[in-house]
């Protein structure tokens, strides 16, 4: 009689553990798809790999790593590895498109792999991720890994158009600064205006939406940045001031601040000459001396592309620019050889129109 009592009890226990064991497979990977398209930073989905032998097996099944989202792939350029890189082709292999564009943007300009890296962006791009179709196009404006001669503005333009027409806000105020100065395209001003509207109405719902979904602790650091950067600048979120709203500047690609954590931490060099686009928010670096923009007033800035001109003014630039002599004394061509195109004197007179 003990001895059944015993084994009951024992049966008991050995059925509360195997519940998990018990969950079918498809199960677990739909939970895990939607655990790995939502995390909030790499370690939500790398700590349970480490739970246990299914999670990690089920974990690693092609459908989850396909659904791989920006934040999952933000690993930091110091602890970037081999194992890092692995896992990413891991990603890329089982059809992550994030993973394609963030491999792609850190061969191409970390890495120096051009070739590489422009073709894992063109991958992603024909899968119509608005990033990567705005990467390319900075690529054709600025003719990056090449000499100026390759620079194909028409092709920048239409990557742009499509990068714009599937949301992209950057690619939005790119394409709206190149038809205001007929950079690539047939000069059309209205038009161009307008798009700039559009894309500050974009930024404004985009980072109201982004300050409902944080978290209270998240919020009063929020409203605390807020609070120093109108200080600092006078406006809060650039371009939006235009409209009178002062809301911080969304949150940028984790790729963005993976290459400007790269070249500024030290992990890799610039080479001599070369500079990082002034733009906080952006990260990418020359890959030939003189290719991006100067500001044409003081020179001492210089960007990868219209649109980050236009946020770098209005968040930072705008209180520090000053004119100076030492372009005369150099000789140097102030537009980093555009043909005069996209200067900080245009994209403040611009925005002073705006508002």
């Amino acid at each position: 009689m003990l001895q059944r009592k015993k084994q009951r009890t024992s049966r008991k226990i050995t059925d509360k553990s195997d519940l998990f064991d018990e969950l079918p497979d498809d199960l677990v990977v739909s939970i895990l798809c939607k655990l790995n398209s939502s995390a909030s930073c790499p370690s939500d989905f790398i700590n349970i790999l480490l739970t246990c032998k299914r999670l990690n097996r089920l974990g690693l099944h092609p459908l989850v790593l396909s659904k791989a989202c920006p934040k999952t792939l933000a690993v930091k350029a110091q602890n970037w590895s081999d194992s890092a890189h692995r896992f990413l082709k891991h990603c890329i292999k089982a059809g992550s498109i994030e993973a394609c564009y963030t491999l792609g943007m850190i061969r191409f300009y970390c890495l120096q792999n051009r070739r590489n890296g422009a073709s894992l962006m063109a991958k992603a791009a024909i899968k119509s991720h608005a990033a990567a179709l705005y990467s390319l196009a900075v690529i054709q404006f600025n003719g990056s890994g090449g000499s100026k001669n390759n620079k194909d503005l028409r092709t920048g333009v239409a990557l742009c158009a499509r990068a714009a027409f599937l949301g992209h806000v950057d690619a939005l105020r790119e394409l709206g600064h190149c038809l205001q100065d007929g950079y690539g395209v047939r000069q059309n001003i209205i038009e161009g205006r307008r798009l700039l509207v559009q894309a500050n109405t974009r930024e404004l719902a985009s980072s109201l939406n982004y300050a409902g979904k944080r978290q209270p602790q998240q919020q009063h650091q929020y409203r605390v940045n807020y609070q120093h950067n109108t200080y600092m600048t006078g406006s809060g979120c650039p371009l939006l001031s235009d409209f009178g709203c002062n809301v911080p500047a969304p949150e940028g690609h984790p790729v963005n601040m993976f290459l400007k954590e790269w070249f500024e931490s030290g992990v890799g060099e610039l080479g001599q000459g070369l500079r990082l686009c002034s733009h906080k928010g952006c990260g990418r670096p020359e890959t030939r001396a003189h290719e991006f923009r100067r500001c044409s007033v003081c020179g001492m800035v210089n960007y990868c592309s219209r649109g980050c001109q236009a946020l770098d003014w209005k968040l930072r630039h705008k209180v520090e620019c000053g004119p100076i002599e030492r372009w005369l004394e150099e000789g140097g061509n102030v537009n980093g050889g555009n043909g005069g195109a996209g200067g900080l004197e245009e994209v403040a007179e611009v925005e002073d129109a705006i508002e």
